[in-house]
């Protein structure tokens, strides 16, 4: 466990037996994270330039990143200790402030960008949300200190992310969290009013069900749902006492939250799914908010373990450099965790994990006993058809994995080729696993291979859902340049009950003959370990943390285990097993079964011990332990059915 670079109080066993977190150590992190990040600032505090590679918007832009996000974190520390601010932090913030809008767009050393369209100048807008924020929960220290003048640029700065246009995502969010904070201080108009009405109405269009939304057109759904798209609007809401808009987000920010608080491992880690995977602890705002706003199905017990449980998670692991500053990465730096947007200043979006300094000291948050988290109860399988999800945990290792029917990447707008995110295209995500690299053989996944060159899966399409299953389909897809198939399509299912997986695979219009490959889990290993084989072929692989097992049931020829030398974030080095089929002649389709497991357990069973699978055309009966069966159908129409198989 790595030291930081910053003190932090004891811990307190009985107030918090989990995790030893109290408030007193998210404040002392938030100061101990300030400190760090302001060494960094210009002589004039009107950027903070954090070190290491730009992003592609370049130098300038990255240090209003470093600026308007650690000034978020001051925001959320200032406003939860109601204005005291021992450190002189918010001085710092105001002067920056001040300094950064006197000339914007000028190269000197301190001038903040202007705000432009999305796109080569878009950036700005995403910090221009963070500046208004902040401005908006610290007004009385630090708006009202600025002089009349600087009131003036900072409002005309701010209001270029009214007048530009967004990404066609989340982005919307940010001019009406600007208008928002503008309305608050007196200086709303027919602008701010069109900005805000224009953001909640696209808001809607993006809402799924089950708390869910997409970020944006089509069904991109990750952990932008919780730290952006329930965040913003429902804090502006609180933040202005709309109760109309409230009684309208906050029902659904609590149905959110009855699935989501199960996504967070025993250990504290969120699941590692998505884009932006680097703001860490950022993925715990929707719990602290829902506390806030007094929509969330937790109790107060509850929600400290998941908040504490992520901060911690994260400060043991190294996310932390020795100087203090958060690192590019997840535990430490890792590229394949980043995307090209990234810059030095983009992990301190993890200051919204701070949220919860907004509720007061006497807050039963604060002074409840920690309770259990909620995957620390018995097994669950939840199925989450809105966003495409199924969500497995298991008690005894407090381990969970999420399976992924029905979230991609892609516009509506955009062509299906790849390659593929392995960030969204994954089968299966975890807590304790992450995605191989692009680079390298994927994880979790199914491809049929074509003149040498294996499929991708890129847009999903979900196809049917029950209490611990659900299906999609796909169209695999090729590079550009690669073969063209008409007429493909691979069905498929996942079933989980207890820290098993089913999962079924049906080819259709594949031509026979054609080889097919369906990988398991990613496990981090040292260089040069072997994989085990035992009787049926099964693959296992034993990490430090958890065991990967993979075993073909039906249709499935072989198995080996692939290396993938890049690593995932949780090891610089992995193994994936893989099994490989052949295609028949059935124009219906070919059916492949296989059986997985992830766990967290020590010398789990062989699962050959634990299933046996029987293929009657389209149709398999899967016998799990204890006499367990289902018969998946695939023949039944254009979705799967499952049922009970009798004993």
């Amino acid at each position: 466990m790595p030291e930081l670079p910053f003190l932090l109080p004891a811990d307190d066993r009985t107030l918090s037996p989990h995790t030893g977190y109290t408030r007193a150590h998210w404040e002392a992190a938030a100061d101990g994270m300030l400190h760090a990040a302001l060494r960094y600032a210009t002589p004039g505090q009107g950027l903070i330039d954090l070190p290491g590679p730009p992003s592609k918007s370049g130098v300038r832009s990255d240090g209003l990143e470093g600026f308007a996000r650690t000034f978020l974190l001051a925001a959320f520390r200032a406003a939860g200790a109601s204005g005291k601010d021992q450190h002189g932090f918010l001085e710092r913030y105001t002067a920056g402030i001040a300094r950064g809008t006197r000339t914007p767009g000028r190269d000197d050393a301190e001038s903040w960008p202007v705000i432009g369209h999305h796109g080569a100048h878009g950036q700005p807008m995403v910090e221009s949300a963070s500046v208004a924020l902040g401005l908006r929960l610290t007004a009385p220290w630090t708006w009202d200190a600025l002089p009349s003048d600087a009131q003036d640029r900072t409002e005309e700065w701010l209001r270029g992310a009214l007048r530009h246009q967004p990404a066609p995502n989340n982005w919307y969010l940010f001019p009406l969290t600007v208008a928002g904070f503008l309305q608050a201080v007196g200086r709303g108009d027919a602008e701010t009013a069109r900005a805000i009405e224009r953001g909640l109405g696209l808001l809607e269009g993006w809402y799924e069900g089950q708390g869910w939304y997409s970020d944006g057109d089509g069904r991109s759904f990750d952990h932008y749902n919780g730290w952006a798209l329930h965040m913003y609007p429902l804090l502006h809401a609180h933040l202005a006492g709309d109760q109309a808009l409230l009684d309208r987000l906050g029902p659904r920010l609590r149905t959110f939250l009855e699935g989501f608080s199960l996504l967070f491992d025993a250990d504290g880690a969120p699941i590692h799914h998505g884009r932006s995977l680097t703001y860490r602890f950022a993925a715990v705002a929707s719990v602290a908010l829902g506390a806030l706003t007094g929509h969330t199905p937790l109790a107060p017990g509850a929600t400290r373990r998941i908040l504490s449980g992520a901060l911690r998670h994260f400060l043991d692991r190294g996310a932390l450099t020795e100087d203090g500053v958060l690192s590019l990465g997840w535990y430490g730096p890792h590229a394949a965790t980043l995307q090209r947007y990234s810059g030095p200043g983009s992990p301190y979006w993890a200051s919204k994990g701070f949220l919860g300094l907004l509720l007061p000291p006497d807050h039963p948050v604060w002074t409840a006993t920690e309770e259990a988290a909620p995957v620390e109860g018995p097994d669950r399988a939840l199925a989450l058809p809105a966003a495409g999800f199924l969500v497995q945990t298991t008690g005894r290792d407090g381990l969970v994995r999420l399976h992924n029917h029905g979230s991609y990447k892609l516009r509506p707008w955009e062509a299906e080729h790849g390659p593929a995110d392995p960030l969204y295209a994954r089968l299966a995500y975890s807590t304790r696993t992450g995605p191989t690299s692009a680079d390298n053989t994927p994880d979790n996944h199914i491809a049929i291979e074509v003149r040498g060159v294996r499929s991708a899966r890129l847009r999903i399409h979900p196809l049917a859902a029950g209490p611990d299953w659900l299906a999609s389909s796909h169209t695999p897809a090729f590079p550009d340049a690669g073969p063209k198939v008409p007429s493909i399509r691979v069905d498929s299912l996942t079933l989980v009950r207890g820290r098993l997986e089913v999962r079924v695979h049906r080819a259709v219009g594949v031509p026979a003959g054609t080889r097919i490959h369906h990988s398991g889990w990613a496990v981090a290993l040292p260089p040069g370990t072997p994989a085990e084989t035992e009787q049926g072929a099964e693959i296992r692989l034993d990490g430090e943390e958890v065991t990967g097992q993979l075993l073909g049931l039906h249709g499935w020829q072989s198995a080996t285990a692939v290396r993938a030398p890049q690593g995932t974030a949780y090891g610089s080095w992995a193994l994936v097993p893989e099994l490989t089929g052949t295609v028949g002649e059935d124009p219906a389709g070919t059916l492949f079964v296989a059986l997985a497991s992830l766990t967290g357990e020590r010398d789990p069973a062989p699962l050959v011990d634990l299933a046996t699978a029987e293929v009657n055309g389209l149709a398999v009966t899967v016998r799990l332990p204890d006499g367990q069966g289902v018969v998946v159908d695939f023949g039944a129409g254009d979705a799967p059915t499952v049922t009970e198989a009798g004993a």
